[in-house]
């Protein structure tokens, strides 16, 4: 990786499961302060997560940001001042339908918690512990519908299946890869339960560029990002700094130009402090 100066950095994306928010769901003092420290200094901060839109606003509220929201790994980008909508790229309805019948195979199905994300409703078959807990964090209520071929009147803008066994997970996204060429459909996993399905032209890595180049008029060394799993890993090659928590995973860590210190230990605001504050 080349040297980047960070006087150059103009734009800081953040996600937040596992970056900015840890087991508290919620920002610390600290992490608040490296953020404004950096608004002060005049540099823009966004946030790019997997959440729902409404799921991540009270972050981007939070972080006092004035930029809009990069939401579903970017498939939804939003400015929440004006309510412009800049980009919604949805998964094709039959994809859609596609997926359903692969997550509702005998083997399958007691298994997976599945859910569809339309129009930024939560839409579920029946309500799991799973998607209990998943809709507890992010602070919506999922409506159950029984058969979600009902809602595909609709194109999702997500589609995540969610099981505690990760083995499940893992061998869920190979078999998926296999089936799907990236140019059909973009596959990831947020945390190690979640696989998350979006249209092939969404990644964070896009949406941060989309947000830099078009909206903003920079260039990627003028970003630096920070994340702490898979579906960070384009943006964290996008950027001209990268900083992957302490709390990621290995192969997330080694993309990245430096590991901050965990989330629970507020690396977010150490990496900030760092790179953006001349704080060693």
């Amino acid at each position: 990786m080349s040297k980047h100066n960070p006087s150059d950095i103009k734009l800081l994306v953040l996600d937040i499961d596992g970056t900015i928010a840890g087991q508290s769901n919620n920002l610390s003092k600290s992490v608040k302060q490296a953020i404004a420290a950096a608004q002060a200094r005049g540099i823009q901060v966004a946030i790019a997560t997997g959440r729902m839109y409404c799921s991540a606003l009270r972050f981007h509220q939070e972080i006092s940001s004035t930029l809009p929201l990069l939401a579903y790994q970017g498939a939804w980008i939003q400015d929440p001042s004006t309510q412009k909508i800049y980009r919604h790229l949805a998964v094709s309805r039959e994809i859609a339908q596609q997926l359903l019948d692969y997550f509702e195979q005998s083997h399958l199905r007691s298994l997976l918690s599945v859910h569809f994300y339309i129009n930024d409703q939560l839409y579920v078959r029946e309500l799991t512990r799973e998607s209990q807990l998943y809709a507890e964090r992010s602070g919506i209520t999922p409506i159950p519908v029984g058969d979600l071929r009902q809602v595909l009147t609709n194109e999702p803008t997500k589609v995540l299946a969610l099981c505690d066994d990760t083995d499940v997970i893992h061998e869920l996204l190979s078999n998926l890869r296999r089936q799907y060429t990236p140019a059909e459909l973009y596959l990831t996993t947020s945390v190690a339960t979640f696989l998350e399905a979006t249209n092939a032209l969404v990644s964070k890595g896009t949406a941060v560029g989309y947000l830099a180049e078009k909206l903003l008029g920079l260039q990627r060394a003028n970003v630096m990002t920070i994340g702490d799993n898979f579906n960070d890993v384009e943006m964290l090659e996008y950027a001209g700094i990268s900083v992957a928590m302490g709390n990621a995973p290995a192969a997330v860590k080694a993309i990245a130009q430096w590991v901050a210190p965990s989330v629970e230990e507020d690396g977010a605001a150490v990496a900030i402090e760092k790179f953006l504050l001349g704080v060693r």
